[in-house]
């Protein structure tokens, strides 16, 4: 297919955040209050947080936020320029430049919102022993309007798409746009995708997360977001495999498409439910010594997968290279990736 064809064909929105990345140790965490491996937004008491990062030697600043990753790791995979945008709200900052410039060089079309009142939003990368937690501090993220989305410019992004991707995490800011995107995608026959995203997400943000459901087609998450989902609608199990298989039978706005689910488990195998009917795929495993961060892989998971599905290819080869981009991810500091893809 021309690359031209591919032009704009995914579509991210999301909270832009650049990622404060560092080596901490578990009194650290303890300090702050943070659990390893969860994913929270900022308090109070974690703001003096991103200055003592800050302050430490070994830090790394990485453009991030759940949905920016999957999107810049999908433009890796396809290698094909200007295949993906992105929209998000970031401040008229530095930390906003660098965002800027870091989409620019991964090939991605981005049309921030940039908020003059509010700094860019940042996350604290918390790495110990190679697991991440991490602490979103949103600023500017925080402040996307629908009135952005509705600019001509921008909604000619919405339009030129094919495939809309939206982390959870987004539905605490504007579930406005998602709505009015969701709706779009569901009258054009357009394939339309979220990620359960966090557990606070699914326990929190129930509400919000119900009216957008009906018109997912592909709902990503980890096995830790599935139960919390489950739990909180009083689904008496802790299978992931009926979890997903739950999820994949709730109710749907358009019937064009049928909604699929897709549930990562660590090192153990990825469960996808179709319709009800339930597959799994062993992920690539890697030695322990290899692990550098777990930050992004989930996020890169996505991006894997997305790379093929817009290409129209199996579900199985979407698995195969979600799992070949989120073993990339864990094997490098932050969401970031060599020059080239190597996947065959």
């Amino acid at each position: 297919m021309a690359s031209s064809s591919y032009e704009g064909v995914l579509l991210g929105m999301g909270n832009p955040l650049l990622d404060i990345s560092a080596v901490v140790d578990e009194a650290f965490l303890a300090k702050y209050d943070i659990k390893p491996g969860n994913a929270i937004l900022a308090e109070e008491k974690h703001l003096p947080m991103y200055d003592e990062l800050a302050s430490k030697g070994d830090i790394e600043y990485i453009a991030g936020g759940a949905t920016q990753n999957s999107i810049r790791v999908a433009q890796w995979m396809l290698q094909i320029p200007g295949a993906t945008s992105y929209i998000g709200c970031i401040g008229k900052d530095k930390f906003g430049e660098r965002m800027k410039k870091n989409a620019e060089d991964a090939g991605v079309n981005a049309h921030y919102y940039e908020d003059v009142n509010v700094p860019t939003g940042t996350c604290a990368v918390c790495v110990v022993g190679g697991e991440r937690s991490l602490v979103a501090n949103l600023s500017a993220a925080n402040c996307y309007k629908s009135e952005h989305l509705k600019r001509p410019e921008n909604w000619m992004l919405v339009e030129k798409a094919k495939y809309i991707y939206i982390a959870g995490f987004f539905l605490t800011v504007s579930p406005e746009s998602i709505q009015l995107v969701a709706e779009h995608a569901a009258a054009t026959n357009k394939v339309f995708m979220m990620n359960l995203s966090a557990p606070f997400i699914c326990e929190f943000f129930r509400d919000a997360q119900e009216k957008t459901l009906p018109y997912v087609d592909y709902i990503f998450g980890n096995e830790t977001e599935a139960r919390t989902f489950a739990k909180v609608r009083g689904w008496e199990t802790e299978s992931v495999e009926e979890i997903a298989s739950k999820i994949s039978q709730l109710s749907k706005a358009s019937g064009t498409h049928k909604r699929i689910t897709v549930i990562t488990q660590g090192c153990d195998p990825v469960v996808v439910a179709d319709d009800g009917k339930v597959k799994t795929f062993p992920v690539i495993l890697l030695p322990k010594e290899k692990l550098v961060d777990t930050n992004g892989a989930g996020d890169a998971f996505v991006g894997g997968f997305l790379s093929q599905l817009v290409q129209e290819k199996s579900i199985d080869e979407c698995v195969r290279a979600a799992c070949y981009a989120a073993n990339v991810i864990i094997q490098r500091s932050g969401c970031t990736y060599p020059e080239k893809p190597d996947f065959h």
